[in-house]
């Protein structure tokens, strides 16, 4: 099995590194400040994207890029290590119009969207012109189950009304984001899988209400973490994506590939931490010897090298098995990076947090902001215990077909 870069990867990946040191990294200062002084989005990012897309870093995320399309045109595992150098800073991915949850719409409008869809939404989400939102997961019921979803959507003549609660929809607060794709139920009474669908919701529809961005562990993102209210919104029935009841079948759909990204890119920012380790650790003292001379200290930087390598290859790993048999065929490698890169991330950001003191938990550094993103991310896109369930049952599945006689395992007894 071979994972070493394509030439074009290679060429790709110096590039990229030369675009982040040139002009994204000089620029976390500036991106900070200007949040938190309210500017949002960012007084740079236009710019950053239009040379972005000048330099042919646009939209490396989607394979099935037609011609007509703008991009550079990657497989899975081309792409992972580029995710992976944009993830070493986070806001970095939407510069290249590679950013969550834009990402796993563009490929949902790609793969099932009609013409008219495309034209109105798929077309400037590729050009980097709006954002949009994926509205699925619900305060109410345990939304780690689609088929828990309770938002209704209720044909009446042309049009369907939606009623329904979401919350942590991310990029619902971004001040150009014009498009939920919404999840919810047209038929309570089909088969449990053929209850949900999705439609394309505008944001300015009327009754479509932002209540508020929630901070996870008080950490504020400015594009949202939104909790939104659509109380009797109305969109034409040509805004189904899909037929009626396809909606869980397209979230499985939307979900594998988007799920290397996020775990691409928590290794980034695991490197970091890590960079940030062994720099911190070879320049301050305690007891009169620097800090990786202490065992514990050097014990940490070495386990946090394995796991990264580790989580790594599996990732690789799985994007190419997607490249290969598809998202359903590498559904148990997908759950597996699932598992291990947010709790890579967090384990590895909590080591870095201790070696700098103090400061590790202030904003002087990015490690309290990655230590959350790896503690929130063990929620997103399913929580741990749904994926190890996953893992589980394939296994049991499989072992079916080789269940081999343990009893020539067991020592007899005398």
């Amino acid at each position: 099995m071979d994972f070493s870069y394509s030439e074009q990867t290679e060429q790709l990946r110096a590039q990229l590194n030369n675009f982040m040191d040139d002009h994204i990294i000089p620029r976390i200062g500036q991106w900070r400040d200007e949040v938190a002084a309210g500017q949002y989005p960012v007084s740079f990012m236009e710019d950053l994207k239009a040379l972005a897309r000048e330099e042919g870093l646009w939209n490396m995320f989607l394979p099935g890029l037609r011609a007509d399309e703008p991009g550079t045109r990657l497989s899975n595992l081309e792409y992972a290590p580029l995710a992976e150098i944009m993830g070493r800073v986070p806001w970095s991915s939407e510069v290249f119009n590679c950013n969550a949850p834009d990402t796993g719409n563009m490929e949902v409008l790609h793969m099932f969207a009609t013409p008219r869809q495309r034209e109105q939404w798929l077309v400037p989400l590729l050009n980097g012109e709006i954002r949009s939102a994926f509205a699925m997961t619900e305060p109410d019921v345990a939304s780690s189950d689609a088929t828990n979803i309770q938002t209704s959507i209720r044909r009446d003549g042309d049009h369907y009304l939606i009623n329904g609660r979401k919350w942590f929809i991310t990029n619902a607060h971004h001040p150009n984001c014009r498009v939920f794709i919404l999840m919810g139920k047209t038929d309570p009474d089909a088969d449990t899988y053929r209850q949900q669908s999705m439609v394309l919701v505008p944001m300015d529809t009327p009754g479509v209400e932002l209540v508020r961005n929630l901070t996870t562990l008080n950490h504020h993102s400015p594009e949202g973490h939104s909790e939104v209210l659509f109380r009797d919104v109305r969109v034409p029935v040509s805004n189904l994506i899909g037929q009626e009841g396809d909606g869980f079948m397209i979230a499985q759909a939307r979900l594998g590939p988007g799920r290397i990204h996020h775990c691409m890119r928590s290794i980034g920012m695991a490197e970091v931490c890590l960079d940030l380790m062994v720099a911190r650790s070879q320049d301050r003292k305690t007891f009169g010897k620097y800090l990786y001379q202490h065992g514990s200290i050097g014990e940490w930087i070495a386990r946090s090298r394995i796991e990264i390598e580790q989580a790594r290859l599996l990732v690789l790993k799985t994007a190419a098995m997607i490249d290969e048999v598809g998202a359903r065929g590498a559904r148990k490698e997908i759950s597996m990076i699932k598992v291990i890169a947010p709790t890579l991330l967090a384990t590895v950001a909590d080591r870095a947090m201790q070696v700098f003191g103090a400061m590790g938990v202030t904003p002087d550094t990015p490690l309290a902001d990655f230590y959350t993103g790896g503690r929130v991310l063990r929620y997103a896109d399913g929580p741990d215990e749904v994926h190890l369930q996953t893992i589980a049952r394939l296994e049991l599945k499989d072992s079916a077909g080789r269940r081999m006689d343990i009893a020539r395992y067991m020592t007899p007894k005398q």
